[in-house]
């Protein structure tokens, strides 16, 4: 422990630009249907520095479509307002941004070439993109073109399609290329989905490569995995995404570990019982009167995840309709109950392991192709 904390000390901020500065250099990921503005004020009040968006597609971006309106919302005191955007064509990605500018919607674009869903490869979206690497580079110049300076340009990535078909070295290269302020990769290929270990010894090779920042993801279940990763691999800062699921004193838990300081949060089942109900309540909030208990169902399982709660009032709580409904359930929790160790620094969220990668017809036969695929652009965002 005492050497990573050193390490950690090496790091500098995350410098965006002249004005966005993320100190410590830690993110929270996005999330289809978990990082919306409920979640992120949620990490933020533990001391997330910097959140990001659900995915936003472009096209429904730029259509106005009712859904994604509302998932662009941002808190009031939330800075920098971080959009993930994800397109296949850069005409609409270039207008998308061009909207994002002139209306003033976010400090920060973050392009989505990460996304492992059999919905969004096989459109040639996400992690499947990168491989037409021409295609890749005219969404980069779209968008940052686009941008006009006015807002930095990041971008997300994986190591490639599958190990037969890696893109992230000249991925990366393009990026910085075309100005992007920093590359984030995820250390694995879209074929690995969430499964396996992430290979953070790719993340060390595109730090060394890349003149701009590079951010490392994968595999941060615990505060001292970032400091590990950083110091491994010499990336500019962590990307948190499922590690914190049911969790979001981890990023308590990271202020700290960056700050040198020794402690960590175990909270028992009675304040994890708090936090579900601010969770849910803030949900509430964002999603309208009678939705709060609704869309925090999906969270239950990760929140009790490890603890001794019956088969019985878990479901219970996971098909709660009201959040009085939901009061009266977590009432019946044993407070004293002490956070089970047993869970640090394993998996959580999704797990899946490796599965073939649904590709447009033909996707891999040229690199150098330009054509967008028939019907590539989503029509809505978020999960």
């Amino acid at each position: 422990m005492a050497g990573d904390l050193a390490a950690f000390h090496a790091v500098a901020p995350l410098r965006l630009s002249d004005v966005i500065v993320i100190d410590p250099p830690v993110q929270l990921a996005p999330m289809a249907g978990v990082t919306n503005l409920a979640f992120r004020q949620l990490c933020r009040e533990f001391g997330a520095p910097w959140c990001l968006s659900e995915m936003i597609t472009s096209r429904a971006l730029v259509e106005r479509n009712p859904k994604t309106s509302r998932l662009i919302r941002f808190g009031a005191d939330e800075w920098p307002r971080s959009l993930q955007l994800y397109g296949v064509d850069p005409a609409v990605l270039g207008a998308a941004t061009v909207m994002i500018v002139s209306e003033n919607l976010a400090d920060h674009i973050d392009l989505n070439f990460g996304c492992p869903t059999p919905k969004v490869t096989r459109r040639g979206g996400g992690a499947a993109l990168p491989w037409r690497i021409e295609l890749f580079t005219d969404i980069m110049r779209a968008v940052v073109r686009g941008a006009a300076g006015a807002v930095p340009v990041t971008v997300k990535l994986r190591v490639g399609i599958d190990d037969g078909h890696h893109t992230f070295r000249e991925a990366g290269l393009r990026a910085q290329d075309a100005g992007a302020a920093a590359v984030t990769l995820h250390a694995r290929t879209a074929a690995d989905y969430y499964g396996g270990a992430a290979d953070w010894d790719r993340i060390a090779e595109l730090a060394e490569l890349l003149d701009i920042p590079v951010l490392g993801n994968g595999d941060i279940w615990e505060a001292e995995d970032a400091l590990r990763m950083i110091a491994a691999t010499g990336c500019a800062g962590a990307v948190v995404g499922r590690g914190c699921l049911g969790r979001p004193w981890l990023f308590a838990d990271l202020a700290d570990a960056f700050a040198g300081r020794a402690r960590r949060a175990r909270p028992n089942l009675g304040a994890v019982a708090a936090v579900m109900r601010r969770h849910a309540a803030l949900l509430e909030r964002w999603a309208g009167p009678g939705r709060g208990a609704v869309e925090f169902r999906k969270h239950v399982a990760w929140y009790l995840k490890g603890f001794a709660v019956g088969a019985q009032l878990r479901a219970a709580m996971a098909s709660a309709s009201s959040l009085v409904e939901l009061d009266g359930l977590l009432g019946r929790l044993d407070p004293d109950q002490p956070f089970p160790a047993e869970v640090l620094g394993h998996p959580r969220g999704r797990t899946g392991g490796a599965r073939p990668v649904a590709l447009p017809h033909g996707w891999l036969t040229s690199r150098d192709t330009r054509e967008v695929p028939e019907g590539a652009e989503l029509a809505s965002s978020g999960g």
